[in-house]
């Protein structure tokens, strides 16, 4: 709540307060986690995520208003973050950004959304597809 009666907050990044209360849960040893509201970028992100190992399965609950979604932990996630401003990177970059954003060349992903849709960095090099970078998690 705001302190001026009458004004209501407003989330500014969905994808953001996601990702903050999952690391958040992660941290406190939490199995699941419920987030809302959902939207396309965030189940894109969460599938990534799942895809490669870092959470288990998710599911969206449609409430008629912004829906939700409880995620399954499993206590391989350290970090995860919003790159924010969306920069620009061309799938040359990509190997820059990685070094930047991750601890380590072996691990960790970094999100980007392409005109081939959203994705990680391993499966833009390899179409040499470049995008907008979304976040991080490792």
């Amino acid at each position: 709540r705001s302190g001026i009666p009458g004004i209501k907050m407003v989330r500014i990044n969905v994808l953001r307060d996601c990702l903050k209360a999952m690391v958040t849960a992660e941290r406190l040893g939490k199995r699941q986690v419920i987030t809302r509201p959902c939207s396309k970028v965030v189940i894109k992100f969460l599938a990534i995520m799942q895809k490669n190992g870092y959470i288990g399965d998710f599911e969206v609950i449609d409430d008629h208003r912004g829906g939700k979604i409880c995620i399954e932990l499993i206590g391989r996630l350290n970090k995860a973050g919003v790159i924010s401003p969306r920069f620009d990177a061309t799938h040359v970059e990509l190997e820059n950004w990685q070094s930047r954003l991750l601890p380590s060349r072996l691990f960790g992903h970094v999100v980007l959304t392409t005109s081939q849709g959203i994705m990680d960095h391993h499966e833009a090099m390899s179409k040499q597809v470049g995008g907008k970078i979304l976040g991080f998690f490792f």
